[in-house]
């Protein structure tokens, strides 16, 4: 009567090769099982409940060269020491699943490049008229802020989203676009600096910038890097931009240097 399974045989049922299997005996993480009277090793429960328990802990991301130490450990070490495969498993999966979400935004758009929030404010944009090439600027404009400048990137995005529920800052937003085609030596620059500094001093709180980012060398470089995004295709948007600039500096909101 044979009693055990062949090597083949144990190997399938624990879902791995012979080739594993004799690994494991050389690492000494399963004992080889004695040879029946027909010079076959036979595995026999105890043979076989090992390698599941090697098998199970190698999936989960345990090192080889920890299983038997580990194996062979009181209740309580092995307790602890699954606790610990949990939490890495854990941080596995929500590392795939930040991949997954990642490859699944490449789908849509913006969405590849930015939060949905963002693109919500895109998205508004088209909806309260913006022609496609303002937004096409916008869009550049929060990913480079995204990635330059992080650290103020949120308080960039409500900026947007209360100027686009104020029809007054809608009207001053497009007629800043219009002023690309203006003569930099224009008047109504002046006029339309005052009057985007007056709207963007009526709410102080959203002007202020964390004081950790004022604080870092780079600040400014990055932050002129996303303000100065696109300027050198108009002069006078160059212009209304450091008027708005001085006018805010002047009324005491700390504007990084350029």
């Amino acid at each position: 009567m044979v009693n055990g399974l062949t090597i083949g045989q144990a190997a399938a049922f624990v879902g791995v090769t012979v080739k594993t299997v004799r690994h494991y005996h050389r690492l000494g993480l399963v004992a080889e099982p004695d040879r029946d009277a027909s010079g076959y090793r036979r595995y026999r429960s105890g043979e076989l409940f090992r390698l599941v328990q090697v098998r199970t802990l190698a999936a989960a991301g345990v090192p080889l060269a920890e299983t038997v130490d580990l194996l062979d450990a009181d209740a309580e070490t092995f307790a602890v020491t699954l606790e610990s495969v949990h939490h890495r498993l854990t941080e596995r999966i929500e590392e795939l699943t930040a991949r997954r979400d990642r490859l699944h935004r490449l789908d849509h758009g913006d969405r590849a490049l930015l939060p949905d929030r963002a693109c919500a404010v895109l998205e508004r944009l088209a909806e309260l008229g913006f022609g496609p090439d303002y937004v096409s600027v916008q869009r550049e404009a929060l990913v480079l802020s995204r990635a330059l400048v992080p650290e103020i990137f949120d308080i960039f995005l409500t900026q947007l989203e209360r100027s686009l529920d104020d029809p007054e800052s809608v009207e001053l937003t497009k007629r800043g676009w219009e002023a690309r085609s203006w003569d930099p030596d224009d008047p109504r620059i002046e006029e339309l600096a005052a009057a985007m500094t007056d709207k963007l001093l009526a709410d102080r709180a959203l002007l202020a910038m964390p004081t950790e980012f004022r604080n870092q060398s780079d600040a400014a470089s990055r932050y002129a890097l996303v303000n100065q995004h696109r300027e050198d295709e108009s002069a006078s948007v160059v212009r209304l931009n450091r008027l708005v600039e001085a006018n805010l500096r002047e009324a005491g909101i700390a504007v990084p240097g350029q």
